[in-house]
């Protein structure tokens, strides 16, 4: 199906939880969030009653998300729900990672396509106070595992000042823009797996309005000054935004989403199903389409139409450039990412 400005929409991201294992800063208040009665979420047969109804409008790519999808109850289960949906041709998930050796075998079986990873640093001690745990091992191994199994894998990292990620000790300290900084050592993943590794700038929403960051424009030009031999990789990745290039020697692909700075709008290709069964046509608003009331009623039709117009309505392009404008005002936890 298409919006009202000709984009074909096909791909749906599917949050299953509001629920998280961990406590990044930029993401969850410090306190942490209310979290919804289960009885508010979808159950996994109600999701996959959306998906039939979301591919017969065109949607063939369906990616899960949370909160952290993997702390929701037998998470492979729906995978396989939705595996078997004929126009489905792709099924991803974004995961912190924390869980992921314990439930990777189960997801292969179940039919999952590939990973998306959330780590912004391999510092340890810097992990565990920017996630609030001390579980970069298990994040670690879980890439590892993942690329054995023969998943593809995208590493994704929020593009932070250092300051972020500096001690308590030394957070007042000016901190000297990429002497030694943490972008630089996120490249030991793409140069020794082949994984892509993917910078994303901050987004404006919730937690995040409070810290400081990069743009990509930034983090790219010091690319090109560090790696000469840096080149545009035309290679399709997915069904993201990122523009990626390539390191000489490096087994993985390096992208860079400008999610605050870029307007690829236009070629904006998906929507988003939270997980109290809102349509979200774009994160930057606040605006959502309920079809959990049409779908306990029975009533297929009305969600049809529903998504269908949500769909319609898609808005033309994001406002995070001007904060004044930006409507959506929940949590990114709560969102689904």
């Amino acid at each position: 199906m298409q919006d009202q400005f000709g984009r074909k929409i096909d791909y749906m991201r599917i949050s299953v939880t509001d629920r998280c294992n961990l406590r990044c800063r930029y993401c969850m208040p410090e306190g942490g969030i209310d979290n919804l009665p289960m009885t508010d979420m979808l159950t996994y047969e109600e999701i996959v009653e959306v998906c039939r109804m979301a591919a017969d409008l065109g949607i063939t790519k369906i990616r899960l998300t949370g909160g952290e999808p993997l702390v929701r109850l037998e998470l492979p289960k729906l995978v396989k729900m939705i595996r078997a949906i004929p126009q489905i041709q792709k099924i991803n998930l974004t995961t912190n990672g924390v869980l992921l050796d314990r439930q990777l075998d189960a997801l292969v079986d179940a039919g999952l396509d590939g990973l998306n990873i959330s780590l912004d640093t391999l510092d340890r001690e810097a992990y565990a106070r920017t996630t609030g745990r001390d579980e970069l091992e298990k994040v670690l191994s879980g890439i590892q595992h993942s690329l054995d199994a023969g998943l593809s894998v995208k590493v994704n990292a929020v593009l932070l000042a250092d300051s972020f990620f500096a001690a308590p000790s030394k957070a007042d300290a000016q901190v000297v823009p990429f002497r030694d900084p943490n972008w630089y050592s996120m490249l030991s993943l793409a140069k020794h797996h082949p994984v892509d590794l993917r910078f994303i700038e901050l987004m404006p929403i919730g937690e995040g309005q409070q810290y400081e960051y990069f743009s990509a424009e930034v983090l790219l030009n010091e690319m090109k000054h560090r790696f000469p031999g840096l080149e545009e990789d035309y290679a399709i990745h997915g069904n993201g935004p990122a523009h990626y290039y390539k390191i000489p020697g490096f087994q993985g692909s390096i992208g860079v989403i400008e999610a605050l700075h870029g307007k690829f709008c236009d070629a904006c290709n998906r929507v988003r199903l939270t997980a109290t069964g809102r349509v979200k046509p774009c994160l930057c608003y606040a605006t959502t389409y309920d079809i959990r009331e049409p779908l306990r009623n029975g009533d297929l039709d009305r969600v049809r139409e529903v998504m269908e117009l949500a769909i319609w309505k898609k808005p033309k392009e994001h406002c995070f450039e001007e904060l004044a404008e930006i409507s959506e005002e929940h949590k990114m936890v709560s969102i689904g990412g």
